[in-house]
């Protein structure tokens, strides 16, 4: 611009016309346009693994039927979802746009947490470590690689899609800290609208005590919880109420009629000389209206202590761990019976928990293997409780993105090479690449040469056979192999292999971790985990029927602190069966479809016994002949394991 020109009514300054916006590296292209998501780009289907109504099922395959009064409900099936919750919702646009009627959302929100934290394992009070790599660190990459503006992007984009996906009468609450509460909400202004605020709620949490009471400093006691509408107007809400406190009561219904406690209030106007006064009875009184600041509901606090008897049996070890009172009040003010509620950062479950009590639908998602395993156990146990009262419950279903989560990542950060994707996982790996590789063998390590499997492949006993046979014929004495994904049983097989080639055989999942954005430093590579089971056979009259005994467990131990591995290692070689947290048994399994819990067993908080033999007695199969039963084993870091067992009738 010139040194002439003149800036003023008739030649307005730019910066005058410039409204208010919250502005982040990354919101807007080189180009200065505004970002958009590319939701077509991030949608993909969504594979369902597991299929679980536990009580029906097993009813079905003992050869009952429930009462009609007890029956599960069967007009939806809840979704339990492992992914970034961003391919997630992308990924559910397609069916339900439109059509969720809660979201209630409580994303990471301190950039120096640690979420490290003791899980219980065997049968005693006993507690091992457990990292935070699948947990937190994958998440917190993408959150917080640039401090506060990689926050709002990842923020702004999510809260985007959510928008897309909630009904007109439907509303999202917002949970956070108070160090980012002021972004958020400016966010949300920004994507719903100001005129769609429904209400800023303090969530004050308790006083402090021991340690927090002995800082130097003011004592953070309180979170927030941001709503937004998708229609002010047209939402959602139900009023809800407190009981009337003690003093309350003694200063107001100070009357009393046949034993009823009344206050008077008045109507009318003394000046028009037309007060009458009214009798509101105590026990017809729905009590204090609520009010934005939430003083009654305390925190949960995931300590192992919690699983002494006596302890409140709603704590579980999961440190972000929400108060499902806090969840039911959301859920009442904000639903009806029968509404869709969503939780994209599900933890351990609290919202579907209540949802399912409240006979609410619910969809939930999370990033961490653990936290899917405390929903997916949390959520059965409901299931078993809602049965025994005689109430309805509803099926849910496991899914993940697996290998279609791997495409996107290859096609967004690895430029769509495979062939890219090997040289990444050789680096994680630690791997020399081989020069000119070509085939089956990719890199070396120390002695052993590498295999690295494609992105979108099962490693196989094929593939398995294959590769011993060309490291042999290279000369090695060992070879790993590095794949996303292995054939059931692949294990058992790489024994025989082993014995045939004169080679060790090492079998190694690739770590999810290597598809953070911002990581460099390789995460933990070990050994699959090691199970064996063998069925259990008993003669009952003219008819056999059969159980599944487990004979080995050894855990892969992938989530636990380095400097508790090499103890970690020998403890579960001596005693692998203490760190089974769960495990269960389709007995009739068929390769390609997902596993139906027939029957499962788990450590509880009260009870940390778990059985090695099952105690079902199947005997639904249709005719003599051979079958596949498929156990399932979730160790306490919640990585699983399947092996099938050849079962004859």
């Amino acid at each position: 611009m010139s040194e002439k020109t003149r800036w003023g009514i008739d030649n307005p300054h730019p910066l005058s016309r410039m409204k208010t916006e919250l502005v982040w590296e990354g919101k807007y292209d080189e180009y200065g346009n505004r970002r958009t998501v590319d939701v077509a780009g991030c949608a993909m289907p969504l594979q369902k693994i597991e299929t679980i109504d536990e009580p029906h099922s097993r009813a079905r395959a003992q050869g009952t039927l429930f009462e009609p009064e007890k029956a599960h409900r069967d007009d939806f099936r809840n979704m339990l979802i492992w992914g970034d919750n961003k391919l997630v919702m992308a990924s559910l646009l397609k069916d339900f746009k439109g059509k969720i009627d809660l979201i209630y959302i409580d994303p990471p929100f301190d950039v120096g947490a640690d979420f490290t934290m003791d899980v219980p394992v065997g049968d005693e009070r006993e507690t091992v470590n457990k990292d935070q790599s699948t947990l937190e660190r994958v998440a917190y990459s993408d959150i917080w690689g640039k401090g506060t503006d990689s926050y709002l992007y990842f923020m702004h984009e999510r809260l985007l899609i959510m928008r897309d996906l909630l009904s007109e009468a439907g509303s999202i609450f917002v949970h956070s800290g108070v160090s980012v509460s002021h972004y958020l909400r400016v966010i949300l202004e920004n994507i719903f609208g100001k005129q769609n605020e429904i209400e800023e709620i303090i969530w004050y949490y308790g006083s402090p005590s021991g340690g927090r009471a002995a800082a130097n400093k003011l004592i953070k006691a309180h979170d927030y919880i941001i709503s937004y509408a998708k229609s002010y107007g047209k939402h959602i809400y139900n009023r809800q109420h407190l009981p009337y406190s003690e003093k309350y009561i003694r200063d107001w219904f100070k009357w009393e009629e046949n034993g009823r406690k009344y206050r008077k209030r008045m109507r009318g106007s003394r000046r028009e000389g037309n007060v009458t006064w009214e009798r509101q009875f105590l026990d017809e009184s729905k009590g204090m209206p609520l009010s934005s600041v939430w003083s009654d509901i305390q925190q949960v606090y995931a300590d192992p202590r919690a699983y002494k008897k006596g302890t409140k049996s709603e704590v579980l070890p999961f440190p972000t761990q929400k108060s499902e009172k806090l969840s039911e009040r959301i859920i009442e003010m904000a639903t009806e019976k029968g509404a869709l509620v969503a939780d994209f950062f599900c933890g351990s479950g609290t919202m579907g928990a209540v949802a399912e009590k409240l006979g609410r639908r619910w969809i939930m998602c999370d990033l961490g293997r653990y936290a899917i395993h405390t929903s997916r156990k949390r959520l059965i146990e409901i299931q078993r409780e809602l049965h025994a009262r005689g109430e309805q419950y509803r099926s849910f279903d496991v899914y993940n993105l697996g290998r279609y989560e791997r495409q996107w990542w290859q096609r967004e950060r690895l430029q769509g090479a495979d062939k890219e994707h090997r040289r990444v996982v050789l680096e994680f790996y630690r791997a020399e690449p081989l020069p000119n590789a070509s085939g089956l063998l990719h890199g070396r390590k120390g002695g052993a040469l590498v295999h690295v499997d494609g992105i979108d492949s099962i490693f196989t006993r094929e593939e398995a056979g294959a590769v011993a046979k060309a490291a042999e014929q290279a000369g090695a004495k060992e070879v790993h192999c590095l794949a996303w994904e292995f054939e059931m049983d692949l294990k058992l097989e790489c024994l025989k292999l082993e014995a045939e080639h004169g080679i060790k055989i090492k079998l190694i999942p690739i770590p999810r971790e290597i598809m953070e954005k911002n990581r460099t430093s390789p995460p933990p590579f070990l050994e699959v985990a090691v199970l064996e089971a063998e069925p259990v056979y008993k003669q009952k009259g003219k008819q056999r029927t059969v159980d599944i005994k487990l004979t080995k467990f050894l855990p892969s131990l992938a989530e636990v602190p380095s400097k508790e591995l090499e103890a970690l290692k020998e403890r579960a070689i001596k005693s692998g069966f203490d760190f089974i947290d769960f495990w269960a048994i389709d007995f009739d399994w068929h390769e390609g479809k997902p596993f139906e819990h027939h029957w499962q067993d788990y450590r509880t908080r009260k009870d940390r016994s778990l059985k090695t033999v099952s105690d079902f007695g199947f005997d639904r199969y249709p005719s003599p002949g051979s079958y596949k039963a498929c156990v399932k084993v979730i160790d306490v870091f919640g990585c699983d394991t399947s092996i099938s067992v050849e079962v004859k009738v």
